[in-house]
């Protein structure tokens, strides 16, 4: 997680909402590692996530990431739960919660509909002082 944090760091110096992700093999390898660009690409879908797991397909070469982990500083939104679960993340390791936009724990708990093709296994909560501090920071700082 310290490597998602240090680039969700990055996010924020960039002037994004920061939020990371990577994708880590079933070795523990690390394959990717993405940070929100929504501002930067002028595209609301450039979440670190969709870029994180894109990446790793065109990394690996497969079009399903079965047996990869997935780490991210920020629960995943609704778009971001349907992309994991198509991907077939394997575990889902989240720092902070967002009771706002989350659809993990959060919201619709996307995973927990019946029409879920997939659940990952799901671990939330790692690190998530040091994800919440950056969050709280980087929106302090535009209020």
């Amino acid at each position: 997680m310290n490597v998602v944090i240090d680039a969700a760091r990055r996010a924020a110096a960039a002037g994004e909402v920061p939020v990371a992700a990577a994708v880590i093999d079933a070795d523990g390898q690390i394959i990717v590692v993405a940070e929100n660009r929504m501002t930067r690409d002028a595209k609301a879908t450039s979440h670190a996530e969709l870029l994180a797991l894109q990446a790793a397909m065109t990394i690996t070469g497969k079009s399903r990431l079965d047996g990869y982990d997935l780490w991210v500083t920020l629960e995943p939104c609704a778009m971001c739960a349907g992309a994991i679960a198509h991907a077939r993340i394997r575990r889902l390791y989240f720092a902070a919660s967002d009771p706002k936009g989350g659809a993990v724990e959060s919201g619709v708990r996307f995973f927990d509909s019946p029409t879920c093709h997939h659940k990952p296994d799901i671990y939330g909560g790692i690190q998530a002082a040091a994800a919440q501090h950056l969050l709280t920071g980087f929106f302090a700082a535009r209020r």
